[in-house]
């Protein structure tokens, strides 16, 4: 199978060809004496039709790519079927029993393109498997990158904050010149239209708020780029806030974006009690804690003392002496 799908196993799923996996596939077939079920057979042709219909129209088209977030959604939600549950396991674990996180994170991006998908139920299958008795592994390396991720969101933050600040000072008579020359045409745009003009400032932008967009657009560009750790933060905000497609496209029409954030919340709280209900968990919480807070102190002695940041090893003793 390695020899005969190269391009399938290295290529990404929404690149896949199904036609020509198929093609493959019946090599291996008439090369070895496979016996599959004729439905089986039936819906690979059916398959390998529809998307032979579908490159017609548009030669970019993949069936797999199109279908692949129903299938992401399913593995992810649902838990009525001992196959997916499987499915699951072996997409998102290893042999060891620790999980991959960037297929964990590819499985999310797809399904939230996905009808009906609830972020909340994947999460929740997740935390069962955290408080199972096999889910020892999966506790600690959740431990280990909230720890490190924690610590360089921090440590980033602060470094960040440092260079906006500085980016946003003006230091120079030509960035004096640039904040002026911005206030004064925002003052100018203010003035009163014509009557005539009202009905072309009901479908465009008021003057001012032209002016706003120009000048929050120049603070952007002057703030410096946010940090790898920023980034994955945002990215996992936008992951646990998702909602599925259609709900997304109701939600675009609230402007409620606080009661939004606030549903969001809410629907986490139960998992938060289940959580914390297991000793297991509290105890790996309270080891996560003490971790932080000896990193923060070795940081903040040795920049009090002018000495280069730590560099911390994920094998670094816990209170407790394990990891």
């Amino acid at each position: 199978l390695e020899a005969a799908l190269p391009d399938v196993l290295n290529t990404d799923i929404s690149e896949l060809n199904f036609k020509n996996v198929v093609g493959k596939l019946g090599d291996i077939m008439y090369k070895y004496p496979f016996s599959l079920p004729p439905f089986y057979i039936s819906i690979i042709r059916c398959l390998g039709v529809l998307e032979g219909l579908a490159i017609q129209v548009d030669p970019k088209a993949r069936i797999i790519r199109e279908a692949y977030p129903y299938v992401a959604n399913r593995v992810l939600t649902d838990d009525s079927q001992e196959e997916l549950r499987e499915a699951l396991r072996r997409l998102i674990f290893t042999t060891d029993g620790h999980i991959r996180w960037s297929r964990l994170e590819s499985l999310l991006d797809e399904a939230k393109e996905s009808t009906g998908f609830d972020v909340v139920l994947a999460v929740d299958k997740l935390v069962d498997y955290v408080i199972s008795s096999e889910g020892e592994e999966l506790l600690n390396d959740i431990a280990d990158q909230i720890v490190i991720e924690a610590d360089s969101l921090g440590h980033e933050t602060l470094i960040y904050i440092t260079e906006a600040a500085g980016a946003l000072s003006i230091r120079d008579e030509q960035g004096a010149a640039k904040a002026l020359r911005s206030l004064v045409e925002l003052l100018q745009n203010n003035g009163d239209k014509q009557s005539e003009e009202q009905e072309e400032v009901q479908n465009t932008p008021s003057p001012a708020t032209a002016g706003i967009s120009k000048i929050l657009n120049s603070v952007t560009e002057t703030l410096p780029e946010p940090t790898a750790a920023m980034q994955r933060t945002w990215k996992l905000g936008l992951l646990l806030g998702t909602r599925g497609a259609s709900s997304l496209a109701a939600a675009s029409n609230n402007s409620n974006a606080a009661a939004n954030t606030a549903n969001t919340i809410s629907k986490f709280m139960p998992l938060v009690r289940k959580l914390s209900q297991e000793p297991r968990v509290t105890k790996k919480a309270n080891e996560v804690v003490a971790r932080l807070g000896e990193r923060l102190v070795s940081r903040g002695l040795r920049a009090a003392f002018g000495l280069p940041p730590p560099v911390f090893d994920m094998a670094e003793s816990l209170p407790n002496g394990k990891m």
